[in-house]
């Protein structure tokens, strides 16, 4: 073999290497989305997968316990439900298919809320200072010393018909002071840089250097922020639902831990109808927890090891 083809398959390795040498392909990043994947497939493919019309009441036998597993007190497992069923007669299978996608959908929706208000607010206050800094700031300081799931109990129990959009909107109402605090932090620290000096000794518009030229940069913290924010959302969603304060007509992971305990499903060894629930919590808890490391460590070369040559 020539050198010249030494060289070539040299060169031809390490832009093999140097190309999955990025920092996306990160480990923690990769399972979280697979995980959260998962259960927006769930939403998606539910419907052709499963009869999810057997999460209605009385659409299933009662009190089924799953196929692995045979209760002396209950009826023999069917194979029509494989996770079994519960004392009204919904399939715990058709109810995980619907409730699952549902529950992280009022998550995303309020974490987009509360992460939209987040962005404005934050750069508003970081960039422009002054008494526009001080009253935003001090108005987050507020929100966030709020019992803010006393008061979303309070507004849930006088909001007569409580639906998905209904409940994500209450939440993301509520979820802006963390994404502020967040994000001015970063703009302070990021307008006294080089490039921000120069594009306002270019004349650039404020609109402009806040939104394309500072919004970019913090893309990966936002990402992170917004996975977090989506977590946190879910977690107060579920505990109005398992207080009976979530939308009734449409089944979620929270109303149906509700109807576990109010039927008192735990002394009745009835495991599969609130553990199931809570398992598919676990999963989107995790996953989004692994996303919100992973993009910490791909916007942070320290948190990944990386170090300079």
């Amino acid at each position: 073999m020539s050198i010249a083809t030494v060289k070539r398959v040299k060169v031809h390795q390490m832009a093999k290497l140097k190309y999955w040498d990025t920092p996306w392909f990160n480990s923690k990043f990769i399972v979280g989305s697979v995980m959260v994947l998962f259960v927006v497939l769930m939403g998606l493919l539910g419907p052709y997968i499963w009869n999810t019309d057997l999460a209605h009441v009385g659409s299933s036998p009662l009190n089924l316990p799953p196929i692995w597993s045979e209760h002396p007190t209950f009826p023999l497992p069917s194979i029509a439900h494989p996770l079994g069923t519960e004392n009204s007669g919904r399939d715990m299978l058709a109810s995980i298919l619907v409730g699952a996608p549902r529950s992280f959908q009022i998550g995303l929706i309020a974490a987009a809320v509360g992460m939209g208000l987040g962005v404005v607010l934050g750069f508003s206050a970081g960039f422009l200072g002054g008494w526009v800094d001080n009253v935003i700031r001090t108005l987050a300081d507020s929100v966030m010393t709020i019992p803010v799931l006393a008061i979303l109990i309070v507004i849930s129990s006088y909001v007569r018909q409580v639906d998905i959009s209904t409940m994500a909107i209450i939440l993301g109402l509520f979820a802006w002071a963390g994404p502020t605090r967040l994000i001015r932090a970063q703009v302070l620290t990021m307008k006294e840089r080089g490039y921000i000096r120069m594009a306002q000794l270019c004349g650039a518009s404020t609109f402009s250097i806040m939104f394309k030229e500072m919004l970019p940069n913090i893309l990966p913290y936002l990402a992170a922020s917004f996975a977090g924010n989506v977590s946190g959302a879910i977690l107060a969603a579920t505990s109005l639902e398992a207080l009976g304060l979530g939308p009734t007509r449409v089944p979620t992971l929270g109303m149906i831990i509700f109807n576990a305990i109010s039927s008192a499903a735990i002394l009745r060894g009835m495991w599969w109808w609130w553990g199931l629930p809570i398992v598919m919590l676990i999963i989107i808890f995790s996953g989004l927890f692994l996303i919100a490391t992973g993009l910490d460590e791909i916007a942070n070369p320290r948190l990944r090891g990386v170090q300079k040559q």
